[in-house]
């Protein structure tokens, strides 16, 4: 049988990382305009609220970032992996800290990764690995910044804008250009996660497309919704997350997650993972994927159904006779398309796994399948290999593409624990 292998870094790669930190930085800069615009025509409490956005955000990716530069500096042979050129990740711990410290450590790692990949890509210098890691790390650093602040400030201009009745040039460009980044995000991640798996095909551009109108369509109507609830009742807008972002916590730690290798940042992990359902779904354990999506599904909907009947009922219906029942038809609609086109998504263009992928020669033969390691695949050369693979992006890999569902797998893996036991 042929051996599967990774893909090596590629110029198309480096432009995603290219684009990536001028998206970071396009972002940045407009939340500075819109704070900004907030000072000076005296809207001082918006603009407090704009600013903690950021500030929470900022400080969620810097931890995120700090934990990964720490777990990864204790894997063997890590060290010997990067390059003495590396402009972030080296040997400078003390330098790398003071950096987290004043927020610079994401934006380093995005110049990192750019330098890295332009060794790799343009001076055709070895490192690859090294680069598909640092590109990793950056995907989903990026979603955790998005859902923590791209997401929430979403939600704040469209609040603005419908409370004021108003919107300026400045505020619908922040509108448009938050949603559109949001779902590009969540598609740069999906293709960062399709990397690990090296039985599949690249992703065409019509999987692209599906897989991005499906986010966008389930997202933009869940971030209208919360937006019209506080329109008309913003003093209960924070008690409908801290009633809802607990829950959510606590369900993801009942799925009993795995993502990092310290119980403190593990926590920080089910605390973003809650906010991150509280405006989309995001699988984090193996097993039982669809039944999970259809509890959440189902559970927002019947929320979002709660949200906009609240706003249609204490409305204004002078103020909102323009379009109150446009949004009334539009909002769910747009939800149930998206989920049309998730559907779509799964029935013609998920990747399936046509064959199992090599075992780890370390491996009983009856290990069941969702239990395969893909740590043996080089990433440069596809040799057997164990060299600097990233374990957080092969976790969530696992979990998006594995399939789980066979009760036999199930009953294998019940009496493995049991034996281990």
């Amino acid at each position: 049988m042929e051996r599967p292998t990774f893909s090596k870094y590629s110029w198309f790669d480096f432009l995603f990382s290219v684009i990536g930190v001028c998206t970071f930085l396009f972002d940045w800069g407009s939340d500075v305009w819109v704070a900004t615009e907030f000072y000076w025509r005296g809207d001082f409490f918006w603009f407090g609220v704009l600013v903690g956005l950021m500030v929470l955000s900022s400080v969620v990716v810097q931890m995120f970032s700090w934990f990964w530069f720490k777990y990864d500096r204790d894997l063997e042979g890590f060290d010997a992996q990067m390059s003495s050129e590396t402009i972030l990740f080296g040997d400078r711990v003390q330098l790398s800290c003071l950096l987290h410290v004043f927020q610079l450590g994401f934006f380093c790692r995005h110049i990192s990764a750019i330098w890295q990949g332009f060794r790799v890509w343009w001076r055709k210098e070895r490192g690859s690995e090294y680069a598909i890691y640092l590109t990793h790390d950056l995907s989903m650093l990026r979603l955790i910044e998005t859902f923590c602040e791209s997401a929430p400030q979403l939600t704040l201009m469209i609040y603005i804008m419908l409370h004021t009745n108003k919107a300026r040039t400045v505020q619908c460009v922040s509108v448009a250009a938050s949603t559109t980044s949001i779902a590009w995000m969540v598609v740069d991640y999906h293709r960062s996660l399709r990397s690990f798996l090296p039985d599949k095909a690249k992703q065409g551009w019509r999987s692209s497309l599906v897989y991005f109108l499906w986010n966008l369509l389930l997202i933009a109507p869940r971030v209208a919704a919360i937006a019209l609830f506080a329109s008309v009742l913003p003093s209960y807008i924070a008690a409908h997350f801290l009633l809802l972002w607990p829950v959510l916590v606590f369900w993801a730690w009942r799925q009993r997650t795995d993502f990092m290798d310290s119980v403190g940042g593990e926590w920080l992990y089910r605390a973003t993972v809650g906010l991150i359902w509280y405006f989309s779904w995001f699988n984090v354990a193996e097993g039982r994927t669809r039944g999970r999506s259809i509890i959440y599904h189902s559970f927002m909907i019947t929320d979002g159904g709660i949200l906009l009947t609240t706003w249609w009922c204490y409305r204004d219906p002078i103020l909102t006779r323009s379009y109150a029942l446009i949004l009334l038809v539009t909002v769910p609609i747009t939800y149930l398309l998206g989920l049309a086109f998730k559907a779509l998504y799964y029935c013609c263009f998920h990747p399936k796994l046509w064959r199992p992928p090599v075992r780890d020669p370390g491996l009983a033969n009856e290990m069941p399948d969702g239990k395969v390691s893909f740590k043996d695949f080089s990433i440069q050369d596809g040799t057997l290999s164990s060299q600097l693979l990233n374990k957080r992006m092969t976790c969530h890999a696992t979990y998006f593409y594995s399939e789980q569902e066979d009760r036999g797998i199930k009953r294998i893996n019940r009496q493995e624990a049991t034996s281990a036991v």
